[in-house]
């Protein structure tokens, strides 16, 4: 699954040469294609021809970046028309090349904890490229695959470059382990399971990592929990995900991908009540569309649970105030 798909993200300097990484027990994660990319950049001054982008950074590039072409780049010349059409956004992930080094030391730990929280992970390979700016990244069963210039210039997330890769690269390798981001979602998929997916994603991301995805939706969703999670579970059996998922970032007014908040928050609530957390763990990563209204049950995650809460909070508040 994807985290995002925008049109339009962050900022470097220099490029780092960097052979790939690896250890027992630990991914491959790959930044090199990224030194390639720019030493054909700067080569051409920022205007790279589709013959060089093609003969110095496609050619020879890892599995990843090869299949990254075939999913979303697609060819040599759309990669230069894109780099013509958005310059900036290339000029500006320069930025971010200083810190992969960083963000793939401390994604170490992420996989360590990911294995002890889930004996059995699949650990495939991390790949870092740049790409033709209209995705973030993709998550396969063979791999995760990050297009560095659009997380780059996502800054609504963690402003912390290197915390916003950890955390984003720890979601997505989540989804490699769950079965159901595997494959195409069924015809039927309701609005609850698909949120289940991404939420769980984002829970089991933050255990490995300290934090989810999208830690802005925590601010713009504060004051309207309990309105946003009622016309959730209004909606949350049927297939209408329009309002909830994939819809873009948003405002803090009326933010996006509220699905990846909710879904987040009633994963939360299942594993803080499981007695057995391992178990808990293998039945988030697990859910589909069958058992995602049993998990909803299990969970004991109610809106309105989260309405007395808020309103208790917010009588607490006004309380302290002198009121």
């Amino acid at each position: 699954m994807l985290l995002f798909v925008v049109a339009g993200a962050v900022p470097a300097t220099s490029v780092v040469k960097a052979a790939p990484s690896t250890a027992p027990g630990q991914p491959v994660v790959r930044i090199d294609d990224v030194a390639r990319f720019y030493a054909v950049y700067d080569k051409a001054h920022g205007t790279p021809s589709a013959a060089a982008l093609q003969a110095g950074y496609l050619d020879g590039g890892s599995a990843g970046l090869q299949q990254f072409v075939q999913a979303r780049i697609f060819s040599a010349q759309k990669l230069a028309d894109a780099i013509g059409k958005s310059p900036g956004a290339f000029r500006d992930a320069r930025q971010c090349v200083p810190m992969l080094p960083a963000a793939r030391e401390q994604l170490r730990q992420v996989f360590s904890e990911l294995t002890r929280l889930d004996p059995q992970a699949a650990l495939p390979p991390v790949t870092i490229v740049i790409g033709r700016n209209n995705t973030g990244g993709t998550t396969t069963p063979g791999g995760v695959t990050i297009g560095l210039e659009v997380v780059c210039r996502s800054n609504w997330l963690d402003p912390d470059i290197v915390q916003r890769l950890v955390h984003l690269i720890a979601h997505e390798y989540v989804h490699v382990q769950q079965p159901a981001a595997g494959v195409d979602p069924p015809a039927d998929a309701t609005l609850l399971f698909t949120s289940l997916v991404e939420g769980g994603a984002e829970f089991i991301g933050e255990l490995t990592s300290g934090e989810i995805t999208n830690s802005h939706l925590k601010r713009w969703t504060r004051g309207s929990e309990c309105r946003i999670e009622r016309d959730f579970e209004t909606g949350a059996m049927g297939t209408g995900m329009s309002d909830w998922l994939y819809n873009g970032v948003g405002t803090p007014e009326r933010p996006g991908d509220l699905g990846y908040w909710v879904g987040y928050r009633i994963v939360r609530a299942y594993y803080a009540q499981a007695t057995d957390k391992q178990r808990a763990i293998q039945d988030i990563l697990n859910v589909d569309n069958n058992n995602a209204a049993a998990l909803l049950e299990r969970s004991g995650w109610r809106a309105d649970h989260d309405c007395r809460r808020a309103t208790r909070e917010q009588r607490k508040a006004f309380a302290g105030n002198g009121h």
